[in-house]
Parts: C-alpha cells; sequence; structure tokens
C-alpha cells in the first residue's frame, strides 16, 4: 500500500471518529438540555351547544368560523306551547354546526362545538422517564405541523397529576401472569405564543421543552 494511500485511509478514519465524536456531544448536550417529543396536539377548551329542550329549532344563526359570547343566544326551540331560548356557555368560535333550521330536536342533542381559538394550547405527552427534569414556565419551541414553517414560542403552563394510561377506558389486563415494563406518558400543557390562522385544534405538533 502507497505511503498516499495510507495518509488518504487515516485521514479519513480520523474525520469520520471526529464526526461520531461530535454526534455524540451534540446528542449528549440535547439530552441534558431539552426533553423533545412529537407525541402532542394543538387543543383548546371546548363546550358544546346543546338544546335546552325538545321541539323545533328556530332563529337557528350559527356558522361555522362565527365568532360568540358567553350567554349569547344563538337560537330557540320551541314546541308550540313555550318558547326557549338557545345559549352559549363561553366566548369562543364555533367550529361545527351540527343542527339545521327548523330541524326537530331533542333534549340534550349537540346542536354545535364553540372553541376558545383566542386560547390555543399544546398537549404533550411527556414519558414519566423525562418528567423530573420539567418544571413550570420552562420555555418551550413549538412547531406545528399545519404550519410547519414558523418556530412558536411557549411555555410550561401545567404537569398532569396522573398518567394517560389510568384514565384509559379499557386498561391492558394481562391474564398471562407475564408482566412487560411499558413505559408511561403524562399530560403537559404548554401554551403557545401569538398562534397564526393556519394553527387550528387537532393538529399534530412538535415540542422542545428547555431545561
Amino acid at each position: 500500500m502507497g505511503k498516499g494511500r495510507l495518509i488518504l485511509i487515516n485521514t479519513i478514519g480520523i474525520v469520520i471518529i471526529f464526526a461520531l465524536i461530535t454526534a455524540g456531544g451534540y446528542l449528549y448536550y440535547q439530552k441534558q438540555n431539552y426533553v423533545k417529543t412529537d407525541d402532542a396536539i394543538v387543543s383548546a377548551d371546548m363546550i358544546q351547544v346543546v338544546a335546552p329542550s325538545s321541539g323545533l329549532l328556530t332563529n337557528w344563526d350559527v356558522k361555522e368560523g362565527k365568532d360568540v359570547s358567553k350567554k349569547q343566544t344563538v337560537g330557540k326551540v320551541t314546541d308550540g306551547k313555550q318558547t326557549v331560548s338557545i345559549n352559549t356557555m363561553m366566548n369562543g368560535t364555533i367550529i361545527k354546526n351540527e343542527a339545521k333550521l327548523n330541524q326537530t330536536v331533542q333534549a340534550g342533542q349537540v346542536l354545535a362545538e364553540t372553541a376558545d381559538m383566542a386560547h390555543l394550547y399544546i398537549t404533550a405527552n411527556i414519558k414519566e422517564t423525562d418528567l423530573k427534569e420539567i418544571e413550570v414556565g420552562n420555555s418551550v419551541d413549538i412547531t406545528v405541523d399545519g404550519d410547519a414553517g414558523t418556530l412558536f414560542d411557549g411555555k410550561v403552563e401545567e404537569i398532569g397529576y396522573a398518567t394517560n394510561s389510568l384514565f384509559s377506558a379499557l386498561p391492558s389486563q394481562n391474564s398471562s401472569g407475564n408482566y412487560t415494563k411499558v413505559t408511561q406518558k403524562v399530560p403537559v400543557k404548554v401554551s403557545i405564543q401569538n398562534p397564526s390562522d393556519k394553527v387550528l385544534p387537532g393538529m399534530n405538533a412538535e415540542i422542545k421543552i428547555s431545561l
């Protein structure tokens, strides 16, 4: 093997080793200073608009995208004897209209969905093994799939008091007697500052929490 070729091989080897060390150092730094997850969605406080009684739906003034205020009358229900007003329960935006004017409705029937679009937030599911370093007030970098080119600022607002699995409708049963340990996740609420109009409830998000 020629001397020049040997020098080239040694140089390539040194470059590779240096690259591995640099990558390892970067990963270690990231792990020590940040918690990341893509198991997160955009959320909003939501309340349903329901029919207060059974009868004919009249004066129904609801359209998706319309802003409403708390206790605003958006329709009426009449059974031929009395008329009852339909009022909203919160300030927000109509995100789903599920009724039509002059249709027959039943008491308790969901007619529309309202969401507080002015105070969107992120619900992130964090591994229990990463939770101990996170504190309320930690700054957070946020990206949302619906507006992938924008980086949003946020901060940790609340840390859940139980894992998601605790509230599962059908918790897993182990009849075989063999136990498999599964890393649990805890919901963490993260504020999002100045979200764009492209950020909507239910969209996937990715967060990076600074420790």
